[in-house]
């Protein structure tokens, strides 16, 4: 993000959260990618005066299971789009007791135990190495905390999340695996969302809603669709109401993150000028195009 540039929301939609309330001058769009097609056409719009891009990660009416979300797709138009700060709303489990159901978790670490995805813009012909030691924009993270004040939701800052392939829930030896390992909250889609949202040098941060204990609770040995939707619900209301307010947090940031996002590929890329494929050039365009002309 450089000192000129306006900031760009782009609020990715986890299950339940289909639409965003209170945008005005709402306008739906296909936007091509050279990566395929993203899960569905982007919302562009404002709220409070500033521009606001929303994409359902599902699609609208949750067509696309989480292996089969194209990340890469997704990322790349949001980067496309003129997005800077990509704030991801996610439904998880919980892997400890005092997470419970309802709990939003502003998480600052994942693991990714997720193996059927493509994880990267770059592959063969041009190679890039980026950081992922700290993968949440700590700047984004305040603004989420400041705009949860006064609203009716319990939130935790910091955590760390499972990410698993899915689509079936964990087994009870995987959940209690999870558990030893220190992991907060368990979920399908945040990776590689994240990993490529650090690729495409935009800042990015994830609540993860806790719609359940995961299996390894005494009370809650078996999830079902239905004790998840109830509590999306109510999820969704309260993540509705977190964008009103964050929007204006970040619409108003002004100059580059000072926690270095928009600058995550300066190191990166190994590959020699005079090797680099043109056509994945090209591909990377949105993404890299900073670095790579």
């Amino acid at each position: 993000m450089s000192r000129t540039t306006t900031p760009v929301l782009g609020v990715l939609g986890g299950s339940g959260l289909y639409q965003i309330d209170g945008l005005s001058d709402v306008t739906w769009r296909k936007v091509s990618s050279p990566f395929g097609d993203p899960s569905d056409e982007l919302c562009f719009g404002t709220l409070h005066g500033h521009r606001v891009v929303f994409l359902p990660r599902h699609g609208r009416g949750h067509r696309i299971p989480p292996s089969e979300i194209n990340f890469r797709a997704n990322i790349d138009a949001l980067k496309r789009s003129g997005v800077t700060d990509v704030l991801s709303l996610s439904a998880v489990g919980s892997l400890r007791e005092d997470l419970p159901p309802g709990t939003f978790v502003v998480v600052d670490q994942f693991v990714d135990r997720t193996f059927a995805r493509q994880k990267s813009f770059f592959s063969t012909g041009v190679v890039a190495h980026v950081s992922m030691a700290r993968p949440v924009c700590p700047r984004l993270g305040d603004a989420v905390m400041t705009a949860c004040e006064g609203l009716d939701i319990s939130v935790r800052r910091g955590g760390k999340y499972l990410v698993m392939e899915g689509p079936q829930f964990s087994s009870l030896a995987e959940s209690e695996l999870y558990r030893s390992w220190g992991c907060d909250v368990i979920g399908m889609t945040n990776m590689p969302e994240a990993k490529l949202a650090r690729e495409a040098e935009l800042c990015y941060a994830t609540v993860a809603m806790v719609t359940d204990f995961d299996c390894w609770h005494p009370d809650h040995d078996a999830v079902s669709v239905d004790q998840v939707v109830a509590v999306l619900q109510r999820n969704a209301d309260g993540a509705r109401a977190l964008v009103r307010n964050v929007v204006p947090l970040l619409g108003g940031h002004q100059g580059p993150c000072r926690h270095g996002c928009q600058t995550a590929l300066d190191s990166a890329v190994i590959t020699a000028p005079e090797a680099r494929d043109p056509a994945l050039v090209e591909r990377l365009s949105a993404v890299a195009g900073r670095v790579l002309r």
